[in-house]
């Protein structure tokens, strides 16, 4: 007994406090853990400043919203992320469209490109039939021209050896003095079919057409037969025989650019001398023509 009251006198009043307080400091201690274990909140902070000290987040778990919800934070990430899918959704989308844009704008430039080369060519084809129909008409005005320089009685036979389509072409393009008093030298038939042809309102290019297609007609071979109008082959030869060999050179060589064919058939209907003189007047107005159709004729012969 005597050692236990030498112990008990034996005790400082440090060791006195913590016998006293040991008990109280177990509890708050305790009573602390218990708050943190069951309060979301302050356990997820614990959690994640325990998460931010290396080796202890190895082994610590990740902290968990309230009530398994997510926080303010993981919504405004999710809703983030779901708006940028959105709008990069919608990017991929206008970028689509503006490439079929693109490639539809580049096809309609092609298109644009490809028909005002046609429109150019069409320009070009115009331009050239435009010049072709004038050159044409000019030889037609030359020609109705020479024609009326020639005497009538002289003229008149020379054209009724003529499709009437091709004297109607002459004729219409002469002046309405010179047709008259060439009209006054023809048969009489042929005038009156002639002025029937020339009362119709036809355009000029519709005449060129007729005596066109006429010449065709003419040159099969199966229609042989000619029409009464004509003259025989002693009246051409009389006929030019009688003209200025210069007059009618110059005058075969406008009708060479109508029709070859009638110059070679007077040609042949001359005799040689008549024929040299003429061939040599038009071989001083165009020597190439005169070529061609020496040629023609030689081959006829």
């Amino acid at each position: 007994m005597a050692d236990m009251d030498l112990e008990k006198q034996g005790y400082s009043g440090f060791e006195r406090l913590m016998f006293f307080m040991t008990p109280i400091l177990f509890t708050i201690v305790l009573l602390g853990a218990l708050y943190v274990l069951f309060n979301t909140e302050t356990r997820n902070q614990m959690l994640d400043i325990g998460n931010s000290i290396p080796y202890l987040k190895d082994v610590l778990p990740e902290s968990k919203s309230v009530n398994g919800q997510p926080d303010d934070n993981e919504i405004k990430s999710a809703n983030l992320s779901k708006k940028i899918d959105e709008l990069q959704a919608q990017l991929q989308e206008k970028e689509a469209e503006l490439a079929e844009t693109a490639q539809l704008k580049t096809t309609q430039e092609q298109e644009l490109k490809s028909m005002q080369e046609q429109i150019n060519s069409l320009k070009t084809s115009n331009a050239e039939k435009t010049a072709d129909d004038a050159a044409y008409q000019a030889k037609i005005q030359e020609l109705a021209s020479m024609y009326s320089k020639i005497t009538p009685s002289k003229a008149a036979p020379i054209l009724q050896s003529m499709t009437m389509d091709e004297m109607v072409l002459v004729l219409d393009s002469m002046r309405p003095d010179d047709r008259v008093r060439i009209l006054e030298k023809m048969n009489p038939q042929t005038a009156a079919d002639a002025t029937m042809m020339l009362k119709d309102t036809v355009t000029a290019k519709d005449r060129q057409i007729a005596a066109l297609q006429a010449e065709l007609k003419k040159a099969k071979p199966t229609e042989t037969k000619q029409p009464s109008s004509q003259l025989s082959s002693d009246q051409l030869s009389a006929t030019f025989a009688a003209m200025d060999a210069k007059s009618a050179g110059e005058l075969l060589i406008k009708m060479a650019d109508i029709s070859p064919s009638k110059v070679i058939r007077i040609l042949n209907t001359v005799n040689d001398t008549t024929r040299s003189a003429i061939l040599a007047e038009m071989s001083g107005i165009n020597q190439t023509i005169t070529a061609q159709l020496m040629s023609k004729l030689m081959a006829g012969n």
